[in-house]
């Protein structure tokens, strides 16, 4: 199979050159955020005759781990709390995406310098309340007037941010209009190649839109963020929305690539007509609810997922822990119950588990140990692939 690095590297073949180097030079912070940006390596090593794979289907996040949770603005233009990426979402036993997110909760410990029994601790919370979340069968959401801890805190700051101060941090004004802030760590320019073809595709989508003033397009620059994703086609757009040059809007658009757990998925899926239509598709299904703009489209025959950048999006700061393991736990018995609330969600859609085989797994024997010990020894497995991939790149 080869090396850590080796996989990497065969993966990753075709992306921007520089971005990648970005990419590569994140990932050397340490192990957490290598493991964010090798999500293809955990479902290669995940192993294809584990009972863990009996386990009733569901649509899965995919890369799901500690950071793919944040908060957004819903189409009903309320704040909420849940999972926030859906790039490698897919048709899968239920046991994929905590296995990624009790083995992230193990390598964040780390990173956090929570000692083993603490790390033990915040994954059996997790566990707990997503089995008791699941067995209760009833789907929830998470906003600022039923969050607490960390969420709710997150949450709270939130209300106190504005568009005007949103903008003001990424554009500059010109006259009365705005412009993005060209600053090669957030943004990089466009070519006029690239430039022109988003103008055509904006101005010929827009026509069909429902309010076509919302989407003039006033600049466009390339978008560097995240790290599993760097290299791959994304563009931040800047639009005219309510009116310039406050109440203008940012939209991120993200080519969208086949999910790295295609060949390993133990249950046939849907056809769907693009990876943006199934990454939009699958959002829509799970979350409580949708941001107001997320759509999948198709330029010069790539597909990319088009969504809204927001003033109230944002991760949570497990670093706010404050030395205090309990507020640790309360964000992470929120993300779990997020997940078993998504799962109850989308059932019976397409394949996936109707509630009641999900609510007789949660009262099941055995798997909850097998699912901590993988999680574990896969810790353990991540920890090495980071050091031997750092030695690399440090060549």
């Amino acid at each position: 199979m080869g090396t850590a690095f080796e996989r990497i590297q065969l993966f990753n073949q075709g992306r921007n050159a520089d971005l990648l180097r970005l990419k590569y030079r994140r990932m050397v912070t340490d192990a957490f955020a290598f493991m964010r940006g090798t999500c293809h390596l955990f479902y290669e090593d995940w192993p294809k005759t584990s009972a863990l794979n009996s386990a009733p289907s569901v649509w899965v996040c995919g890369d799901l781990h500690l950071n793919n949770f944040g908060s957004y603005k819903g189409d009903d233009r309320l704040v909420y709390f849940d999972i926030n990426d859906f790039d490698e979402a897919a048709l899968a036993p239920c046991t994929w995406d905590l296995a990624r997110l009790l083995t992230s909760i193990f390598v964040a410990a780390r990173m956090l310098k929570l000692n083993e029994s603490e790390a033990l601790a915040l994954n059996i919370c997790c566990l707990k309340a997503y089995s008791t979340a699941l067995s209760q069968g009833k789907a929830r959401v998470v906003k600022a007037e039923t969050a607490d801890g960390i969420v709710q805190d997150l949450l709270e700051k939130l209300k106190q941010r504005k568009r005007k101060e949103f903008l003001d941090q990424h554009t500059y004004e010109t006259g009365r209009k705005r412009r993005l802030t060209i600053d090669d760590k957030h943004t990089i320019a466009v070519s006029m190649e690239q430039r022109s073809k988003i103008e055509s595709f904006v101005k010929s989508w827009a026509s069909e839109a429902s309010e076509p003033a919302f989407f003039e397009l006033l600049d466009v620059a390339r978008r560097i963020a995240g790290i599993g994703s760097l290299g791959v086609d994304r563009y931040v757009l800047l639009v005219e929305g309510k009116g310039s040059p406050d109440h203008n809007y940012m939209l991120d658009l993200k080519e969208a690539r086949t999910s790295c757990l295609h060949t390993y998925l133990p249950v046939p899926q849907p056809h769907w007509t693009t990876e943006a239509e199934r990454i939009v598709a699958i959002q829509r299904r799970v979350q409580g609810t949708n941001p107001a703009l997320l759509f999948p489209v198709v330029i010069d025959d790539k597909a990319y997922v088009l969504r809204e950048l927001q003033p109230l999006e944002d991760r949570v700061d497990l670093n706010n822990w404050q030395g205090k393991l309990r507020r640790l736990e309360k964000v992470i018995q929120t993300m779990a119950e997020v997940v078993a609330w998504d799962q109850l969600r989308s059932t019976g859609r397409q394949g996936s588990a109707i509630a009641d085989d999900l609510i007789g797994f949660a009262v099941a024997p055995q798997w909850q140990d097998n699912l901590l010990s993988y999680a574990r020894m896969y810790a353990d497995q991540v920890e090495t692939d980071y050091k031997e991939f750092c030695l690399h790149v440090a060549r």
